[in-house]
């Protein structure tokens, strides 16, 4: 089968899996339990795994893996991403029930930006060959100032967009259940979950500057690359509540994921002297985040050591009021 005919099956499986998501599975804003979020995290996995069959079936096992190394890159590098949103709505007190409809509209923007992102590195690294030694180089950098430096608090309130978006936007004092907007006196007005996916949609093209090259170092095929990423950035806002009360549990995936991005550097920089083969990427990615969570349940954090819970938004909106 020719390539160009699996963009329409791509583009098929992509609506009927969102309108299944938005309309059956979650019809009414509610606080989603973990058990629920599970169900939906293995919805989003076996759809990735079915295309990933397809592609194997028709295009062949090299392009088969080549999806299979680029979603599991793609889907470790969103585990920082998830830090950050449970930062955002825990500073923003976003209610529980409004964070559902935040994270759609967060990621369905992401799929237009990464589209952008991942269609324009192509072109480029196609274009300027060189590229690639840059972008291995910034991946390497990225990996070692991330394991480096000392945990940060996020604070939303000090990006300049978030601040642009306030000037310009009248925003209500107060949340009116998951509306963006309401009316005050016959003036309308946005409410502050605007500002929180302001927040979220800045953060998540921020980190697209280290995804979006980490998979382009394995290939520059563009369904693949692009594919993958969409399945992977959906699956996220299910992952998110599944993993919402557990983020502390696996205290070295993070560096895992760091030790990720150097390999996927370190491929780059080579990929003209010692391309390294697809299956030994894909066996590399795996054996590191493998590797990362066994050592934290091998070795967990002491209770001296143990971080701060961070405050559930929904009991902290409650306080206010």
């Amino acid at each position: 089968m020719n390539e160009t005919y699996l963009w329409p099956i791509f583009a098929v499986i992509f609506v009927v899996a969102l309108t299944l998501d938005l309309f059956v599975f979650q019809r009414k804003a509610h606080v989603i339990p973990v058990k629920e979020a599970l169900k939906l995290v293995g919805f989003w996995v076996a759809l990735a795994l079915i295309f990933n069959v397809v592609l194997y079936f028709y295009l062949g096992r090299d392009k088969g893996l080549l999806f299979t190394t680029t979603y599991l890159i793609e889907y470790s590098l969103s585990v920082d991403n998830l830090f950050v949103f449970l930062a955002i709505f825990t500073y923003f007190a976003v209610p529980r029930e409004a964070q559902r409809k935040v994270l759609l509209w967060g990621i369905l923007g992401a799929v237009f930006f990464r589209g952008i992102f991942i269609f324009a590195g192509i072109g480029l690294i196609s274009r300027f060959h060189f590229l690639i030694y840059v972008l291995g180089a910034f991946l390497i950098y990225t990996s070692i100032k991330l394991i480096t430096q000392k945990e940060k608090e996020v604070q939303p309130e000090k990006n300049p967009v978030v601040r642009f978006v306030r000037k310009v936007v009248r925003v209500a004092p107060a949340y009116e259940g998951a509306n963006f907007f309401k009316r005050i006196n016959g003036v309308l007005f946005a409410t502050p979950l605007i500002i929180v996916l302001v927040a979220i949609e800045t953060m998540d093209i921020m980190f697209a500057t280290d995804s979006v090259p980490a998979v382009l170092a394995v290939t520059l095929d563009p369904l693949i690359v692009y594919s993958s990423n969409i399945f992977a950035i959906l699956g996220l806002r299910a992952l998110f509540f599944a993993l919402a009360g557990l983020f502390y549990l696996f205290r070295y995936l993070s560096t895992g994921v760091c030790i990720v991005l150097a390999f996927v550097g370190v491929k780059m920089l080579l990929s003209d002297i010692f391309p390294i083969p697809v299956l030994v990427s894909l066996g590399v990615v795996i054996a590191i985040l493998v590797g990362s969570v066994v050592l934290s349940i091998v070795l967990p954090k002491k209770e001296s050591e143990e971080a701060p819970a961070l405050e559930d938004p929904s009991t902290k909106e409650e306080t206010k009021k």
